[in-house]
């Protein structure tokens, strides 16, 4: 027993599985507006499923394919994939495991998601590809999470409506402008090892100006999203608070770099979960 709880803990330290709640809120915001209130235990089931499942598989070629990275920098060097915690075969059976599931959920949503499922998966293995030879490796890393709500409203309706895609690029430059931000940390080591990051190519100062423009594209397309999804106070209220939290998070990585862990883990998974209490007001 013991020994399968600490198989646990170093899978879930593999793939960080605390981080799924940057995914969480958004699938469920759109399943929620698009089902004009509650969507139903099934599809809640079959849409957490479908996000921890996705994520999983993601985390997991990540993991795989960056050992030769990982094990060079401090910061990842203890990591499970790396220190020899979880064997590359179990690995390989972890990503496997989570594809077919992930397709599996999406049988039972509808034939849409059905048919979206292999191609949601390239995108989100290709980030890990992607940071070997481009500095938009970040904007793949935002349209992997983005496609959370997409999936979302597909699960409910069946089809993608613009308002979930107003919603999925704000998401998108939220992930990507908080990845840059996390990414400071790295910034020579990915400069040694010629991986292509902005802070490697454009320096810290110019990375965080550019975090701050896709921060600001961030609230405005959630502007757009309210609008366009045709809601009210509450959600109004959800892009303002994402307004003033985003603020705080530069606000901390600007005063101090030692604080991006607090920026990146409690700032964003708070906005959120607020979020989508929020949205859950503004429709009950």
């Amino acid at each position: 027993m013991n020994k399968f709880k600490i198989m646990l803990a170093d899978f879930s330290e593999l793939v960080m599985f605390k981080h799924s709640v940057f995914s969480l809120p958004f699938i469920f915001i759109a399943m929620i507006v698009a089902a004009d209130g509650w969507f139903g235990w099934k599809l809640l089931f079959l849409g957490t499923l479908a996000a921890v499942t996705a994520r999983n598989f993601a985390m997991g070629v990540n993991r795989y394919l960056d050992r030769d990275i990982d094990i060079l920098n401090p910061r990842t060097k203890n990591r499970p994939s790396v220190d020899g915690r979880v064997s590359n075969t179990q690995m390989l059976g972890f990503i496997i495991i989570n594809a077919l599931l992930f397709i599996a959920v999406a049988y039972f949503v509808n034939e849409m998601a059905l048919k979206l499922a292999v191609p949601i998966l390239i995108v989100l293995g290709a980030y890990t590809v992607f940071k070997r030879f481009s500095a938009a490796a970040h904007l793949i890393l935002g349209i992997s999470l983005g496609l959370a709500p997409i999936a979302g409203v597909v699960a409910v309706l069946g089809e993608v409506t613009s308002w979930s895609v107003y919603l999925a690029m704000g998401v998108m430059f939220w992930v990507a402008g908080f990845d840059l931000l996390y990414s400071l940390q790295d910034i020579e080591f990915d400069k040694e090892n010629g991986l292509h990051s902005v802070p490697s190519h454009f320096g810290a100062t110019n990375t965080m100006h550019i975090a701050k423009l896709f921060h600001i594209l961030t609230i405005v397309f959630w502007a757009w999203f309210v609008v366009d999804a045709g809601l009210g106070y509450w959600a109004w209220l959800s892009v303002v608070f994402s307004a003033v939290m985003l603020g705080y998070e530069h606000y901390l990585v600007n005063k101090d770099f030692t604080k991006i862990d607090k920026a990146f883990f409690t700032v964003n998974g708070y906005l959120g979960f607020v979020f989508l209490i929020l949205i859950i007001l503004e429709l009950l």
